[in-house]
């Protein structure tokens, strides 16, 4: 063979690969990397997203709950892990928007060592009030908030929560003075919010929402752009008084960077139509969460860079920055 032809045939061999990896993915068990303890919001989707796709691509697919350090310990592994479309991690805000800038020095970065893959979900907070405070409104409390610069509390889940952010976004578009309470998670917040040791918070939707309808909150608006289907009876803050106020969580699944792009494209194909499924719909609605119809992988790429952007701005002005 002259070493035309081998040269051709090299070329040949080196063209097809990716699509037989593709066609052949999966061939052995895929995991999918929780960096959050069993139980929460984000866990909860991945195991049903797990099942969904054990079923669809007919290989065992697990979740993994690799916990610490505010979602760094799992996304590390998950950024570290071979990229060829077995590990997945199941990302959301904390640890693809908010820890660049929380933390003094993060070991990954979201922007290069992830490939996302399917946006699946947004988790919209509710902003409430105790029921004894004079607020009927949003623009009740923020001049309450003004008249007394320093006095109004609001409770959160800890520093650079979901729930901490977006009191602090709502602070930064209104420029009203609070001062904030830190709690361990959300149940210890809600604790005390009932036995009326904090005035206001931030609290994502389904824990409170039976609270609310029994009068014991008062809720002011969701963060989410539009109404939440779970309870679309609470308008959204920016319908309320806040113009293009969109704050909140969301989830995002992701894989290493190097990933194969026929098996990021098969993933998110598969993803995406889980996503799209009557009863995927439904249990997302009874969660409180809001299912998103994910655009395309590129897009994607772009939207956790402008999220790193926009939450670093929220972050940096709360003089939080580097905290973590």
């Amino acid at each position: 063979m002259t070493r035309l032809s081998l040269l051709l045939l090299a070329a040949l061999v080196a063209s097809m690969p990716t699509t037989s990896v593709a066609q052949d993915f999966p061939a052995r068990q895929v995991a999918i990397i929780v960096p959050f303890a069993p139980g929460g919001s984000a866990d909860i989707v991945a195991r049903i997203y797990a099942q969904r796709l054990t079923e669809r691509l007919g290989k065992p697919v697990v979740v993994e709950n690799r916990t610490g350090a505010g979602t760094v310990v799992g996304a590390l592994a998950a950024a570290r892990a071979a990229p060829d479309g077995y590990t997945l991690f199941m990302g959301g805000s904390s640890a693809l928007a908010y820890n660049p800038t929380l933390h003094k020095q993060l070991p990954y970065d979201p922007a290069k060592d992830f490939v996302p893959l399917a946006h699946v979900a947004s988790i919209p907070f509710v902003l409430v009030v105790q029921p004894s405070l004079p607020v009927q409104s949003l623009a009740d409390l923020v001049k309450l908030a003004k008249d007394k610069p320093g006095h109004l509390a609001f409770g959160t889940a800890g520093v650079g929560s979901p729930a901490h952010l977006c009191a602090e976004y709502l602070r930064g578009v209104t420029g009203i003075d609070i001062t904030y309470i830190p709690y361990k998670g959300t149940a210890p917040a809600v604790t005390d919010f009932l036995a009326g040791q904090i005035p206001a918070m931030f609290v994502d939707v389904p824990p409170v929402l039976p609270l609310i309808r029994e009068g014991k909150m008062r809720a002011l608006g969701v963060s989410s752009i539009k109404p939440v289907p779970a309870a679309p009876e609470i308008a959204p803050l920016a319908q309320a008084g806040v113009p293009g106020y969109d704050a909140g969580g969301w989830l995002m699944f992701a894989a290493p960077a190097a990933t194969p792009k026929e098996i990021v494209a098969k993933l998110h194909s598969e993803l995406k139509a889980i996503t799209a499924t009557p009863d995927i719909q439904q249990r997302f609605t009874t969660m409180g969460l809001v299912p998103i119809d994910s655009p395309p992988v590129e897009h994607l790429q772009r939207y956790v860079v402008s999220e790193i952007d926009r939450w670093g701005k929220v972050i940096r002005a709360a003089g939080i920055e580097a905290s973590q």
